[in-house]
C-alpha cells in the first residue's frame, strides 16, 4: 500500500541483504513526477510532457528490482565513491599507493565493488525531498576513509530535479560523484541519433584507446545546436568523452542543453562542476530478460555526466578530487526539462 507524504509517494520495490528497497514517486502540482530508488540512490523514471501535452517517461529504468540487481550498465545511479576510470586501477597519496578493483580491463571504472550503484541506501524523507545516505568504509574497494555520502534529490514544480551531493571522510581519499542516468527525450519512440546537443565547450580530454586521459585537452570548436552524428565526426567517433565547460561560463546558465525536435522536449543540465563525460550508452545491454523487465540495446539512450576530470588521482595538473577530513564534498547538478512549441 502507498504511503503518501506530502507530494511524495513510497513502496516497496524489493528486497536485498535484508533491507528493503523501495520506490519513491515525487510529484509536482503539474501531475508530473519523478521516480527515485534507495537501490543506488538511482532515478528510475522522468515523466514529463511534450509539446503536444503527452506526459512520458526520458529516462530508461527497470520496472522491477530484479532488472536493477542485474543491470550491468548503471542505469539511473549515484556513481561514486570516484566516478569515472582511474588508470591501472591505482592512485598515490603521498608515499602510499591504493590498489582498486580493475573491473574494467587495466582500470578501474566508476569504483568497481566500492561502487553506490549496488548499495542500499539509507533515506530521510524531507518534505518535497528524498535524502539518501550512505556510509563507505575504509578500504572498501581499495579506496581509503571512512567516507560517508548524502545524495539529496528535489522535484519542482517548474520539472527542476535538482541533486546536491555532499561527503566528508576521515582520511584524505579522492571523491567524484556524478548521476548515470540515460536520457532519451522521444521516450523510447526513437534512438537518440537525432537529438541535438548544446555544450558549454571547447574542448574536450585526449584519451587513450581504453579512455584514460593522455592529460592533453583538443580544442574542438563550438558544438552549439548539433546533431550527434555529427558530432560523432567532429570527436573522431568517440562517443565516450569528457568536455571541459569553457572558463567563461556563467554559473546561472546551461552547462548543456538536450533537444528533440519531434516531441519538442528539451533538458537544460546546470551544475557547479568543471566538466561533463559524454556517453551515447553504444555498450547498453540488459542482462535481465524476464517478460516483466525492459531489454536495451546500445543508443537507447544517452548519459550526461557532470563530474570532475576522469583519473583525477594520477595527474597533478587537473582539478583536484582530493577531500580533506576537514572539508565538506558539495555539488550539485540540475535538470530542468522544457518543451518547445
Amino acid at each position: 500500500m502507498n504511503q503518501v507524504f506530502n507530494k511524495i509517494k513510497k513502496n516497496v520495490f524489493g528486497y536485498k541483504d535484508n533491507k528493503k528497497i523501495y520506490v519513491f514517486r515525487l510529484i509536482n502540482s503539474n501531475g508530473n513526477y519523478v521516480e527515485l530508488t534507495n537501490y543506488g540512490a538511482a532515478v528510475k523514471s522522468i515523466v514529463v510532457p511534450d509539446k503536444f501535452g503527452n506526459k512520458e517517461n526520458v529516462a530508461l529504468g527497470y520496472p522491477t528490482f530484479l532488472g536493477y540487481e542485474s543491470d550491468p550498465c548503471y542505469i539511473g545511479s549515484t556513481v561514486g565513491p570516484f566516478a569515472n576510470r582511474i588508470a591501472n586501477a591505482k592512485f598515490k597519496i603521498g608515499h602510499n599507493t591504493y590498489y582498486l578493483d580493475k573491473n574494467d580491463g587495466a582500470n578501474n571504472n566508476h569504483s568497481g565493488s566500492a561502487g553506490f550503484n549496488t548499495k542500499v541506501f539509507d533515506f530521510l524523507i524531507d518534505d518535497d525531498s528524498i535524502i539518501f545516505t550512505l556510509k563507505s568504509p575504509h578500504c572498501e574497494g581499495g579506496f581509503p576513509g571512512n567516507l560517508e555520502a548524502k545524495v539529496i534529490y528535489k522535484w519542482s514544480d517548474e520539472n527542476k530535479l535538482n541533486i546536491e551531493y555532499f561527503a566528508t571522510t576521515d582520511l584524505l581519499t579522492p571523491v567524484n560523484f556524478t548521476n548515470h542516468t540515460y536520457f532519451n527525450l522521444t521516450a523510447g519512440k526513437e534512438q537518440i541519433h537525432n537529438h541535438k546537443l548544446d555544450i558549454a565547450s571547447n574542448t574536450v580530454l585526449e584519451c587513450h584507446s581504453d579512455d584514460i586521459p593522455t592529460g592533453a585537452t583538443s580544442f574542438i570548436g563550438n558544438l552549439k545546436s548539433t546533431n550527434l552524428a555529427i558530432i560523432k565526426m567532429i570527436i573522431r567517433g568517440e562517443y565516450n568523452k569528457y568536455f571541459i565547460f569553457n572558463s567563461d561560463r556563467k554559473k546561472e546558465s546551461p552547462a548543456c542543453t538536450l533537444y528533440d525536435d519531434v516531441s519538442g522536449r528539451t533538458l537544460n543540465i546546470y551544475t557547479t562542476y568543471p566538466g561533463l563525460q559524454l556517453y551515447t550508452g553504444q555498450f547498453l545491454r540488459s542482462k535481465h530478460k524476464g517478460t516483466k523487465n525492459r531489454t536495451y540495446k546500445p543508443f537507447d539512450g544517452l548519459c550526461l555526466e557532470c563530474q570532475y576530470y576522469p583519473d583525477s588521482p594520477n595527474h597533478s595538473h587537473f582539478p583536484n578530487t582530493l577531500l580533506k577530513p576537514s572539508e565538506i564534498y558539495n555539488e550539485t547538478i540540475t535538470y530542468a526539462f522544457d518543451v518547445e512549441s
